[in-house]
């Protein structure tokens, strides 16, 4: 499935987003960041200019969160982090919609949102965290389908703060649902190398995880085996 551990680690946002998480593990995941080779790493807002100046030359991108972990807040507190987040160096977000608007149905409104935030954070690449294990079959398909009329391209399934981890049957689902031209993020209890492949061959295009560095090992270990 992956022709090397660099192209293992070029699919895996490297995420440090626990409540504790201190100033020395965020320096610590940007090493381990640039020394692997994963494609970003998604970090609390407070500590992004702290990464972008760590990872200055590197291809590591700096993702952050916004509305995070819930999405309750207001559209206009939205707008500004993730404006405070691009000034300060962070060139991926990843967005909580309000997903009490989704379950009622306002259709207007997740578009509406995901349009301004898309707005305010260009240039930078946005993804919308659907959190897949508040939603029913439905109300999924149709807030991806809200996304791509919105303008953007990729869906998240879970924050990791959720009710549950992430399936591959969520995978599926939203990348039928975001149709040609839409990607999916899978995250939420992706610990293992077998996890993640479980998520590519779903259709994952990038996989969120606090556990890079183990699967990445794990991987190696595996070559030196055959």
């Amino acid at each position: 499935m992956f022709s090397n551990a660099t192209d293992l680690a070029g699919m895996i946002d490297h995420t440090r987003l626990a409540p504790d998480a201190t100033l020395d593990i965020i320096r610590r995941a940007c090493e381990e960041a640039r020394r692997y080779g994963f494609a970003a790493v998604c970090i609390p807002p407070c500590y992004v200019e702290e990464a972008a100046g760590r990872l200055k030359g590197s291809p590591v991108a700096v993702s952050t969160v916004i509305g995070f972990p819930l999405g309750y807040q207001s559209l206009s507190v939205k707008i500004v982090e993730a404006m405070e987040a691009v000034k300060r160096g962070a060139k991926e977000l990843d967005l909580v919609i309000h997903l009490g608007a989704v379950k009622m149905g306002h259709a207007d409104a997740v578009r509406a949102e995901v349009m301004n935030i898309r707005n305010a954070a260009s240039p930078a690449l946005l993804r919308v965290i659907l959190e897949t294990g508040y939603l029913t079959r439905q109300e999924r398909i149709s807030a991806s389908r809200w996304v791509r009329e919105a303008g953007v391209a990729w869906v998240k399934t879970a924050t990791g703060f959720g009710p549950k981890g992430t399936t591959t049957t969520d995978v599926r689902l939203l990348k039928k649902a975001m149709g040609k031209g839409g990607f999916v993020k899978a995250a939420g209890g992706i610990r293992d190398l077998a996890t993640v492949e479980a998520m590519v061959r779903a259709g994952a295009s990038r996989i969120g995880t606090s556990r890079g560095v183990e699967i990445v090992k794990e991987y190696l270990s595996r070559q030196d085996r055959s």
